[in-house]
Formats: C-alpha cells, sequence, structure tokens
C-alpha cells in the first residue's frame, strides 16, 4: 500500500521515515503547508512530496494525520470523508466533543485508529501477559522541559501514555473512580478500579527523564521500564528481617527476555495491514474518546 504522512514535526518526520523503511509500503507521500519543510523531510527519506492535501489524498492509500492537535477534528475529518484508512497521532481530537463528532463521520468498513505509540512498546505487551491480579499500580512519566510542547497541559500530552495503558490494556472497560491535583506542568491523579489504586505522575519539569511502569501482586512485584524495554520480576522474599542491626532480604529476581523493536516501526505495521485488510486497528476511536475523556476529567482538577 502507499502511504500519506500530513505533516512534518517531529512526529510527522518519524512516519515518514519509518513508512519509508517498511516492506508492507510502496510509495511514500508527505504534505505539509511549509513545501520546504516537506521537501527536507522526503530528501531524507526518498518520499514524495505533495503540494496540496487533495493530491496526497488522491495517491495514498492509508494516511498518518500528524498535525498539532487543535488540528485533528478538522484535518482527520478531512481524511475520512476522502475514504482514506487514516491514523490519527494521540489524543485523537482536542475535545470529548470533537472525538464523538469525529468519530460518527467514520463510514463502516473504513481502518480509523488513534496513535498511541506506548501500546506497541514491548514492555507492555509483556506486563499485560504476565501480570494477573494487580493489588497496586503506579506509572511514572517526567520529562525536561520541551520548548516544542505548546497548548496542551502535561496530562494530554505525557499522561495520556499511561491512561491508555492502565484503562485499555490493563482494567479494560472496569469502573473506576478518580481524583487529581497539579498544575498544567506538574500533575498526579489517583484512579480506583475496585480495590486497585492506580497512580499515575507526569512532570515537564524534570530534571531526569523517566518513563516507569510499577505494580505488585500478591507474591510478587513487577517492574517496567518504557525506555530501556526492561522488564523485571521480583518474588516475594524467602528471608526478610534484621540480622545484627541491619534489615536482610533474600529475592528471586527473573529478568524477562524482551524483543527490543522501535514501537513506532510496529505500529505503522500494524496500520498497514489493518488498512489493507479491512480491519481494525488495535487502538481504536472509542478508546482514544475514552482517554481524551479521563484527560478532561484530571485536567478540571488542575491549577490555572
Amino acid at each position: 500500500m502507499d502511504a500519506g504522512v500530513i505533516g512534518t514535526g517531529v512526529m510527522g518526520r518519524n512516519h515518514v521515515r519509518v513508512y519509508s523503511e517498511l516492506k508492507e509500503v510502496g510509495t511514500t507521500y508527505v504534505y505539509d503547508l511549509n513545501t520546504k519543510a516537506a521537501e527536507e523531510v522526503a530528501a531524507a527519506t526518498d518520499a514524495e512530496v505533495c503540494r496540496s492535501m487533495e493530491e496526497l489524498l488522491r495517491k495514498a492509500d492509508c494516511v498518518s494525520a500528524c498535525v498539532p492537535t487543535p488540528y485533528h477534528f478538522k484535518t482527520a475529518g478531512e481524511v475520512i470523508a476522502a475514504g482514506v484508512h487514516t491514523l490519527i497521532e494521540k489524543p485523537l481530537c482536542l475535545t470529548v466533543r470533537e472525538c464523538e463528532q469525529l468519530i460518527g463521520q467514520i463510514p463502516e468498513g473504513l481502518t480509523v485508529g488513534v496513535g498511541h505509540i506506548e501500546r506497541f512498546n514491548p514492555v507492555v505487551t509483556e506486563v499485560a501477559r504476565v501480570v494477573q491480579n494487580p493489588l497496586y499500580v503506579s506509572f511514572h512519566r517526567h520529562n525536561p522541559a520541551s520548548s516544542r510542547v505548546s497548548g496542551s497541559t502535561v496530562v494530554e500530552d505525557l499522561m495520556i501514555h499511561d491512561i491508555d495503558v492502565a484503562f485499555n490494556v490493563l482494567f479494560p472497560e472496569r469502573e473506576y473512580t478518580l481524583t487529581a491535583s497539579g498544575t498544567g506542568d506538574v500533575a498526579a491523579a489517583l484512579a480506583a478500579f475496585g480495590r486497585t489504586p492506580v497512580y499515575l505522575s507526569a512532570s515537564r519539569k524534570s530534571s531526569k527523564k523517566v518513563r516507569s511502569l510499577y505494580i505488585e501482586e500478591e507474591d510478587r512485584t513487577i517492574e517496567g521500564d518504557f525506555m530501556t524495554q526492561e522488564v523485571y520480576v521480583y518474588k516475594k522474599p524467602e528471608a526478610y528481617g534484621q540480622e545484627n542491626g541491619l534489615y536482610r532480604q533474600e529475592n528471586i529476581i527473573e529478568k524477562l527476555l524482551v524483543n527490543k523493536i522501535e514501537p513506532l516501526k510496529i505500529e505503522l505495521a500494524t496500520f498497514v495491514r489493518a488498512a489493507r485488510d479491512d480491519k481494525p486497528f488495535t487502538v481504536t476511536p472509542e478508546q482514544g474518546l475514552s482517554n481524551v475523556r479521563v484527560c478532561e476529567a484530571i485536567s478540571r482538577n488542575l491549577a490555572a
């Protein structure tokens, strides 16, 4: 299939690069209002520049919409109206209302998905495979400040990745309660799925980049690092107590075998195959709507 990318920001450039490398893709087309930026990306990847969105939609069989979030609703709506399979970078749209309206425009048989990239991180795949009965879960996603991010809080920018994993992978379609606090740059939320608390923290003020997942079960603890793509399982201590005034603990630590890959390559290959075979994408528009709904609930509790 021929693929197209609308928008040449950081994510758009990566989408063009990956499409150009996939064996499932024939020609990769790129369009941006800034023609010079599109030409630079195309020159580095052997993609072809389109001079208008109409031209791209005529040529591409499937398209990634990688424009800034305020333009997701309009841009994705035009791609969907043209009958082209669409992958929309997260979040689905700026607001719940826009998400609902966009979903209402999707015709039967068209593959439309949301680019929640961490869903394709092998850490998530492996944790989902081994987790059984979580008693406590925490996510931490902290970044140094970035000038490329504007117009969104840290919830829509960073925390939404972990919201997707918590609400759609670990506790799918479960009822929950939710409390939150913080600011537009530093936020924390506590969701409860029954008696299981799930803590999410996100920051754009950190001096250290953190992407971690921590799960406690009755007889073991699971830790995952999204960046190093490593998962460790700590079995309940065989020996724990004080000895000569010092604490002593003996654990069996298992490092799970994780096939380290670039999540974006898996995401885009999955999207192309779903579009080719007329199947739903892994992250559905309805799940994207659910994620934005949680984001809005958290953001309502943040200080200005």
